[in-house]
């Protein structure tokens, strides 16, 4: 059964905006019940708050991509968290379900290392004791909170990991994953380069559309964490190519 958090997210996501009065009323709750749902949801960056209204904040920001789809995406975090044991450094990129990712990891894991490019990460998971963040430095983007540019590269080749997560704009059956943002893109395949594996973490909608820069990360991608709506032709692809799907 979805929580009432999930439900929140879930109507907003189809109305953009909404009277507090009528999300009490669609949950079966009271009106105090709905607001302490929405400070927490606020508290987590996701929503915004207005006299008697809530809404999502702006999809540009990684803080709104957080809404949508959520359920799914944490679903698939929780999935990929996994994968990882006590004691590992691993890398995770710039992305709404790798966010989630960085949260799971948190709670669950003992004496982690995450290298990340985003800033938006460092700050979402800041104060766990049990935790060292590394941020990787460079030109940063305002809406995205990631850092980018020559000195990732740089900042990278200090190290050697097992693992980087990495998200997606889209998926193209001829050049595989892509991203909307050339920066932002190269920032991976840089940080792909000090990686034994690369696993992308999306939710089945970005198998339908593609952004306009190629990851070139195709044959270098072992592992894709994603909902079991992923088209059968396209878990078929991948998994011809060898690369292992997990769904969810």
């Amino acid at each position: 059964m979805k929580n009432r958090a999930n439900q929140i997210l879930e109507l907003l996501t189809e109305a953009k905006k909404i009277e507090v009065s009528s999300l009490a009323e669609k949950l079966g709750v009271s009106q105090v019940t709905v607001r302490k749902d929405l400070d927490a949801l606020e508290r987590q960056g996701v929503v915004l708050r207005e006299h008697g209204f809530a809404l999502l904040r702006n999809t540009n920001d990684i803080s709104g991509r957080l809404a949508y789809h959520y359920e799914a995406k944490l679903k698939i975090a929780r999935r990929a968290a996994e994968l990882i044991a006590d004691g590992d450094t691993l890398m995770i990129e710039n992305g709404s379900c790798c966010a989630l990712l960085a949260v799971e990891l948190a709670a669950q894991k003992r004496e982690l290392t995450i290298i990340t490019n985003s800033a938006f990460i460092a700050n979402y998971i800041r104060g766990k004791a049990d935790l060292q963040v590394v941020l990787l430095g460079g030109i940063y983007q305002q809406d995205s909170q990631v850092l980018v540019g020559p000195m990732i590269r740089q900042g990278a080749e200090n190290f050697c990991v097992d693992t980087f997560f990495i998200g997606t704009d889209g998926y193209s059956p001829r050049t595989g994953f892509t991203n909307c943002d050339q920066l932002r893109a190269q920032a991976v395949r840089d940080m792909a380069l000090q990686a034994e594996r690369v696993i992308v973490l999306t939710e089945s909608e970005k198998f339908s559309r593609h952004g306009i820069v190629p990851l070139n990360l195709k044959s270098g991608i072992q592992t894709v964490v994603t909902d079991r709506y992923v088209p059968d032709s396209v878990a078929a692809s991948l998994e011809a190519e060898g690369t292992v799907v997990i769904t969810v």
